[in-house]
């Protein structure tokens, strides 16, 4: 048995898969009992040939596997993985390199190096700024209110990384009605408590109101931190930053920006009006897994004040053989030391885009977003919640002669997900269910968009 032979069983695999996405079924197969006996039982006294084991998992998973990589999944705003991202990927396993500091792999330390810098360009922000790849929205949101903790506590003479919480200035955080829930997961981890939040009111597409932001700063003394959010996970709407901004700057706020796919808009001159002003802000967070179509797992966190996003993370032992020059230790900008590559795939993503390919790949995306909302609403029976401002759709559906639409949208949800043309999520929008609808991959065509919506109403067309 030889490494080459686990890895062709692995290609043989990933190959078959990779063919089969345009005409597989979207959601799963296979029902957790069905999954639970090909995959489990009990761990072998004796090992396994390397070989038949991945070739045996690529089989037994099979019918578990939601084909997210493909055009017609429209669920949870995920985007297949790009070919030049995926190979990269690939090499960052086979490569097996620790990326936490330039001395386990200058490679990775340089990729990410020149990874950042190319994504401040895309983005529009401050070159100047600091750049971390952690795990996803949630940690990249998390590593950015860690550097505002320490920065708004520094302001007022208190070192929160030495000295801790217990009797610190207490820190006010303002956020809007439609915060993420990653917001709140990373200020319970940052002992800033989920609860003690301060609440803006939104608009009716969920954008953070301006006056209402006003009034709440103007109640507000001491460190204050304010979150804002770029392409709500519901509507695509984004909060208008521009007027946020200079809000917190009179305020002398830290403006922290959640941009877990909008902030891909300001990559392209067509939506990068809807995020006017957002350079100005202290933070930012996305995920490259998203909408830049890179392999999970790849947030990304940027920081304007890197001396507070290396204060925050930084971490110091004997045995760390810590750069001494401009040499990049990736671990000072993340929570975490020993991790993968991530910066090797958005790299290649990047490079075999360009600006203008990474620009069109939005503006397409957008384009079939409005072609799919336009097919519904359309059709009797079917109401377009929001304004499709860039790529998510939700729709509500009455059943034919009347009756509960919300009961009736999750039952078309439902049948869409078994039918398995596509796949998209039911959610519940301002207290009406509804069914959203995310358009974030690489590989969708026209013609998915055409059958995904002729799927979507041969489903509205049964009564409940």
């Amino acid at each position: 048995m030889t490494d080459s032979d686990v890895l062709d069983a692995a290609v043989r695999a990933a190959r078959a898969y990779l063919a089969g996405l345009p005409t597989r079924p979207v959601g799963p197969r296979a029902t957790l009992s069905e999954l639970r006996a090909a995959l489990g039982g009990p761990l072998p006294d004796d090992g396994e040939d390397a070989a038949r084991v991945v070739a045996e998992l690529a089989r037994n998973a099979d019918g578990g596997i939601v084909a997210s990589a493909g055009p017609r999944y429209f669920g949870f705003v995920i985007g297949g993985s790009l070919p030049a991202a995926l190979g990269a990927d690939w090499l960052a396993s086979a490569w097996d390199q620790n990326a936490g500091i330039y001395a386990t792999s200058p490679a990775a330390a340089v990729v990410e190096e020149v990874a950042a810098g190319w994504l401040l360009d895309l983005f529009g922000l401050p070159a100047s700024a600091s750049v971390g790849f952690v795990t996803g929205g949630q940690m990249a949101n998390t590593t950015c209110l860690a550097a505002a903790r320490h920065a708004v506590l520094r302001r007022v003479g208190w070192d929160v990384e030495q000295r801790g919480l217990y009797g610190a200035p207490e820190i006010q955080v303002i956020v809007g009605a439609e915060a993420h829930v990653t917001i709140f997961g990373g200020l319970r981890l940052l002992g800033l408590g989920a609860s003690r939040v301060r609440t803006v009111a939104a608009d009716r597409q969920g954008r953070m109101r301006p006056d209402q932001l006003r009034e709440a700063l103007a109640a507000t003394t001491g460190p204050t931190i304010v979150c804002a959010q770029v392409g709500n996970v519901n509507t695509g709407a984004c909060d208008p930053t521009e007027e946020i901004t200079a809000l917190t700057r009179e305020h002398g706020a830290w403006l922290h920006v959640d941009g877990a796919f909008g902030l891909w808009a300001a990559a392209s001159p067509a939506y990068r009006p809807l995020v006017a002003g957002m350079a100005r802000a202290d933070s930012w967070s996305t995920d490259a897994h998203k909408w830049l179509n890179v392999p999970y797992d790849c947030g990304i966190a940027v920081v304007a004040d890197s001396s507070a996003h290396r204060a925050a993370l930084t971490a110091t032992a004997a045995y760390l053989e810590k750069a001494a020059d401009e040499r990049r230790d990736p671990e000072d900008w993340t929570p975490e030391f020993s991790r993968r590559g991530r910066g090797f795939p958005v790299y290649a993503a990047l490079r075999s885009l360009g600006r203008r390919g990474v620009a069109e790949l939005v503006e397409r995306d957008c384009r079939h977003a409005r072609d799919l909302a336009e097919r519904l609403r359309k059709a009797p029976g079917v109401e377009i919640l929001n304004d499709v401002v860039l790529n998510q759709v939700l729709a509500r559906f009455t059943p034919p002669g009347g009756g509960d639409a919300d009961a009736f949208t999750r039952q078309v949800v439902e049948r869409v997900q078994r039918d398995g043309t596509c796949w998209l999520s039911g959610t519940t929008w301002q207290g009406k269910g509804a069914m959203r609808i995310s358009v974030s991959g690489w590989s969708t065509t026209a013609e998915d968009i055409a059958r995904s919506a002729d799927a979507i109403l041969r489903a509205s067309r049964s009564p409940s």
